[in-house]
């Protein structure tokens, strides 16, 4: 199925090992051989698949813009000319021919072909240095990453085909829906693996469980998730970060009992411009004075920014949050005066969202426009949750190459809060209110501890943040799932998932239609957007891989309805 070509890519820990080259079956029918193919199907992870497979910034695992910027949470950002394609996915007037798609197929898939080397090679020879156990333990390992490149397929077009090691000829139809290969592959990977790995990055039978629970979610199967995430919960092995902020640096991240299963980053360890520090990432950073210094993409929206506004008891504002805006700078200049929004706000916004005159990590006050690439198309606020401090410049971020913002940063694919509030969706859906009630209000205890909030050099709270818990019982189950929904989307801002979470809720052309109505204001370029139900939930599929299916003179790939 593939030619076993073994990318150079580092993960942390065990992962800080670069296989090259172009070898044979029969030379890697061994513990070190099978071991590197493992490594280079972890590698995958970070959606690094080399420039030949396309752009990196569509093949990145964070999915900014598949996630964020094509919802409601962020802008493609920077200025009208720079990465036109993000603007038509943005506006929901991409086409097939549209090389993000391409590329990001080309990475799920490679990232398929790696995990079924793995498990094919073991099967076809005699391995005799490696034990049954350890066998089974790879081959659930790569079962594990097999499942997640799948699941990061079936969320993007729905329509996939699924392969296995068994494949040779990859032309496959799309026709069946390959959810239950995908449980069967995370079923395999929790029942195979160690609840915990000596080695920093691997698959534990929890994070299996916890992406399990997450295929349930996705097909609304909330009972049988419910299950899964109790486990997780009730183990033991996790906990809340004591601080939100923990979960997006380096120094927070050591010992986290928050990650379930992290995407493993590192820089400076041998890689010529930072290809394992995120890189995929890398354009989206403060443009001019501010850290990275480049590119202004991945801006966050007026409409997140408004979503963190709480009322006088500290409660988002469900119905309304979106009617007043924020105080914002755009169109003033940065050595202009300017005061800052007054109101009352979840202390989360200025950890999700660099604004002008809060603090910036260390970095100083947010400089406003004059980090800004162009307020007009990409707005007056930039992204924060993936930047690193300049404390920390060039040891946790590269020292060499074109660009400064590769870093050291892990990425959570799922993290201990995911789970939680996966909780409090299904005993919506499912269970108890109040069960639902008390995990919302574990999430917004962490954020409502002052010790964690954002600080002016003077040490006090740098924004007037007021955020309270939910202390009257939910009785209502439309009011509650509501509350849920946004309680996620705060928690999870610009971490990639908004556009996928409104997908499986069934509401995403209500919220996304809504949401256009004041943003077509703001961002001209957005005038002619218009999410259409039945077809803008799933993307197109590439037209070259449609080409490439053909098989006696028909292709074994439909596209999407509506492309």
């Amino acid at each position: 199925m593939t030619s076993l070509i073994l990318v150079g890519s580092c993960q942390g820990d065990f992962l800080e090992k670069n296989p090259q080259g172009v070898l044979s079956e029969s030379v890697l029918a061994n513990r070190d051989g099978i071991n590197a193919l493992l490594i280079a199907a972890y590698a995958e992870l970070d959606g690094w698949a080399g420039w030949e497979a396309g752009d990196v910034w569509a093949q990145a695992t964070t999915n900014w813009v598949f996630g964020d910027v094509v919802a409601d949470d962020a802008y493609k950002g920077s200025d009208a000319g720079d990465q036109k394609e993000i603007l038509e996915i943005e506006g929901y007037q991409a086409t097939a021919g549209n090389r993000y798609f391409t590329a990001k197929w080309r990475s799920v898939y490679d990232g398929v072909s790696r995990s079924n080397d793995v498990i094919r090679i073991l099967g076809a020879y005699d391995i005799t240095d490696m034990t049954a156990a350890e066998k089974d333990q790879v081959v659930a390992e790569a079962r594990f990453l097999r499942g997640f490149y799948h699941l990061e397929a079936k969320k993007m077009w729905n329509k996939v085909p699924y392969l296995d090691e068994t494949v040779q000829d990859v032309r496959v139809s799309n026709s069946a829906d390959i959810w239950p290969q995908i449980e069967a592959d995370f079923n395999f990977a929790q029942e195979n693996l160690p609840a915990t790995q000596s080695q920093k990055g691997r698959a534990t039978s929890w994070a299996a469980k916890g992406f399990l629970a997450k295929c349930y979610m996705f097909q609304q199967k909330y009972a049988q998730a419910l299950t899964l995430v109790n486990e997780i919960i009730n183990s033991g092995e996790f906990d809340l970060a004591d601080s939100f902020h923990d979960n997006f640096r380096t120094a927070g991240q050591t010992n986290n009992p928050e990650v379930v299963f992290a995407v493993q980053a590192s820089v400076n360890e041998g890689g010529t411009e930072g290809e394992n520090g995120g890189y995929g990432n890398v354009l989206n950073y403060p443009y001019n004075n501010g850290p990275g210094k480049c590119c202004g993409f991945h801006q966050p929206s007026q409409n997140l920014v408004n979503a963190f506004k709480t009322d006088a008891n500290g409660l988002p504002l469900l119905d309304t949050f979106n009617d007043v805006d924020v105080t914002n700078d755009e169109g003033i200049n940065s050595n202009d005066p300017f005061t800052p929004y007054a109101g009352t706000l979840d202390p989360r916004l200025d950890w999700t969202v660099g604004r002008r005159g809060i603090p910036y990590l260390d970095w100083g006050l947010h400089g406003g426009r004059d980090w800004i690439r162009d307020q007009t198309h990409g707005g007056p606020f930039s992204p924060i949750k993936h930047v690193y401090y300049k404390s920390e410049e060039k040891t946790n971020s590269t020292a060499s190459g074109w660009a400064q913002g590769p870093n050291a940063n892990d990425y959570m694919l799922i993290r201990y809060a995911d789970v939680i509030l996966w909780a409090a969706e299904c005993e919506v859906e499912t269970g108890s209110l109040e069960k639902a009630r008390a995990y919302v209000n574990q999430i917004r205890a962490r954020a409502a501890n002052p010790a964690t909030w954002v600080k002016l050099p003077d040490g006090s709270p740098a924004a007037n943040y007021v955020i309270g818990l939910y202390n009257t019982p939910w009785t209502d189950q439309a009011v509650a799932r509501k509350a849920v929904r946004f309680e996620r989307r705060l928690e999870l801002a610009m971490e990639g998932h908004r556009f996928f979470d409104l997908v499986r809720y069934g509401n995403a052309a209500e919220v996304l239609n809504a949401c256009l109505v004041k943003e077509k204001v703001k961002r001209t370029y957005l005038s002619g957007a218009v999410f259409t139900a039945g077809r803008n939930e799933y993307y197109p599929i590439p037209t070259v891989e449609i080409q490439n299916s053909y098989k006696d003179g028909a292709p074994t790939l439909t596209q999407n309805p509506g492309y």
